[in-house]
């Protein structure tokens, strides 16, 4: 993605929005299906939850203001393996948006014109919308503006002509509703209908995947103004729903409940418009999925998570690469399914809620492992524990309603996993490849021995990445955790750990010795020592990075303090590791 010109307010929101917005056009009916006349509460209890993560994601996103969501989040608290798992149910949560929102908006299109092939159209909405991403975020952020202003336009109207419709006609049905026996009691309709609810908050969690784009200050404004909308909107059209249509419709009715809304109170004209208006704001929700997972997978391989080839970007920016690769994993989705995309819904409710779940673990580990790290805001501990608490029970109640829903997940989920994985400890694999080949093919010396070489360059290449460690004079503890964390998570034999000084300063001897005694400790890391005069900042650090042709993103520090003077997205996306 292009960096050089930021998004604004509007347009970050819009792009975000338009997936979490439409969530009304499904949810509304869901909740009621589930929690009956009780389902304008259900939704009003997820908009309470919704407040409990825009603190977190504050917090989060304020203290490490970098693309990748929780596996951001968790990449810089925890092991990669781990921030790996998030990166992988984010990915799937958008791979099943994108299918299933491309799909949905499609048939609302078909309600209208009943000529249209639904597949092919549904493979044309998610080219199009490949194609708006390759030529940057600015162009996608046009269109997703006019698409979410005219969805808030159309669900004020559709809310007036409501409101007119119940003045002419009074709350005669809301009352009747309100008698009928509520099955399993108010506790029950409550629980199942908040967790079917809980789906309606999908898409609250892509601004945070592309954060770098956008301009100052703006991220927090987006979580409000997402908030506002979900709070306002979704409650409201359940509250409606239940004062104008009887409750035995409204199961009749679930796919498109709004439009029969709309087609009620104010005639066909009002129907179509409401159809329109889902098939133009689902599109949009396609357009979320291709920003989020740009940011996503694009901060995923300058991990060496994923391929390098994948970041090689056009003149607008955009990381091409990526981009076509989630269109092929978009459209073999569809092909697969045929269509029948009831069975991507366990993939889109699942991860979803796991990947919440995760970020709110990733703001305890925030605060247990970089608690000096500078933030804009806090969630209390007591916030995050009802917030993860909310989600969890909301995976419980999914689980419950559709038990089919787990196997489905884990069909797409594990495959996933096991790649990301093998990414992850290519070189442990290559290993076991080269003892393999060995064992098979002993007797045929002159092969084993050109294998054997070869793979020893790659597992060379691969390891030939040098790696830097900024200190300020740590003693040998807080080495050892640095060359504990090298080890580990990163594919390297050389370190340069560098202390930049002021002119005249001198760093400890103790801190010569300390690394001599390091270097015996871990033989196969090759541990230089570099003194730098300066002052340690951004300029610094660029100037390093190009001198030694070493990327930013292989640089490490410690947790700076409230005393330091930059911000950590200003140091170009050195990473903490301590």
């Amino acid at each position: 993605m292009s960096t050089t010109k930021k998004l604004n307010e509007i347009a970050a929101t819009a792009i975000c929005g338009n997936d979490i917005s439409s969530s009304c056009l499904y949810v509304s009916a869901l909740a009621i299906i589930y929690a009956q006349q009780y389902a304008w509460l259900a939704l009003l209890i997820v908009a309470g939850v919704l407040y409990l993560f825009r603190g977190i994601y504050g917090e989060v996103v304020g203290a490490l203001p970098l693309n990748g969501g929780a596996y951001n989040a968790l990449l810089n608290t925890t092991r990669k393996s781990t921030a790996s798992l998030a990166a992988t149910l984010t990915l799937l949560s958008y791979m099943a948006t994108a299918v299933i929102s491309a799909s949905e908006a499609m048939h609302y299109v078909h309600s209208i014109w009943r000529g249209l092939p639904v597949i092919v159209a549904t493979i044309i909405l998610l080219a199009i919308f490949m194609g708006l991403t390759i030529l940057g975020i600015g162009e996608s952020s046009k269109v997703a503006i006019g698409i979410f202003v005219f969805h808030l336009i159309s669900l004020v109207l559709l809310s007036l002509v409501c409101g007119y419709y119940l003045a002419s006609n009074g709350f005669s049905v809301l009352v009747a509703n309100n008698q009928l026996p509520v099955e399993g009691g108010i506790k029950r309709a409550l629980f199942f209908g908040f967790a079917a609810a809980m789906l309606g908050i999908s898409g609250f969690e892509s601004s945070a995947n592309f954060v770098e784009e956008q301009g100052e200050g703006v991220f927090p404004k987006t979580l409000r103004n997402m908030w506002i909308v979900v709070s306002i909107f979704n409650p409201l059209m359940a509250f409606l729903a239940l004062s104008i249509i009887p409750m035995a419709e409204v199961d009749a009715n679930q796919e498109a409940l709004l439009a029969f809304m709309g087609g009620k109170v104010g005639g066909n004209w009002l129907s179509t418009l409401v159809s329109l208006d889902a098939a133009l704001v689902l599109s949009g929700a396609v357009l979320t999925s291709y920003v989020g997972v740009s940011g996503l997978l694009e901060r995923m391989t300058l991990d060496r998570i994923l391929p390098n080839f994948l970041l090689i970007k056009n003149r607008r920016g955009a990381a091409y690469r990526i981009i076509i690769l989630f269109f092929l994993l978009s459209v073999s989705i569809l092909f697969i399914t045929r269509g029948e995309l009831g069975a991507l819904a366990g993939v889109y409710t699942i991860s979803f809620l796991l990947v919440m779940a995760l970020f709110g673990f990733g703001n305890f580990l925030l605060k247990v492992k970089r608690k000096k790290l500078p933030r804009p805001e806090r969630a209390s501990p007591f916030a995050i524990l009802l917030a993860v608490s909310a989600v969890t029970a909301a995976i419980i109640g999914n689980a419950i309603m559709n038990p089919g829903y787990l196997k489905v997940f884990l069909q797409y989920f594990v495959p996933a996993l096991i790649l990301v994985t093998i990414m992850l400890n290519r070189t442990k694999l290559l290993w076991g490849v080269l003892e393999i080949i060995k064992y098979i093919f002993d007797p045929i010396q002159k092969f084993v021995r050109n294998a054997n070489q070869r793979i020893l360059n790659l597992i060379d290449e691969i390891n030939s990445q040098e790696f830097v460690f900024f200190t300020k004079g740590d003693d040998v503890a807080v080495l050892n955790k640095v060359m504990q964390y090298i080890t580990r998570n990163e594919h390297t034999r050389k370190l340069k750990i560098v202390s930049v000084l002021e002119k005249g300063a001198t760093v400890p001897e103790r801190l010569k010795t300390d690394l001599e005694v390091l270097d015996r400790e871990y033989p196969d890391v090759q541990v230089e020592f570099i003194e730098v005069e300066g002052i340690f900042g951004p300029d610094i650090i660029q100037d390093l990075s190009r001198k030694w042709r070493i990327p930013i993103n292989f640089m490490f520090i410690g947790s700076p303090s409230d005393r330091f003077p930059y911000r950590i997205e200003q140091l170009g996306g050195v990473r903490l590791i301590i």
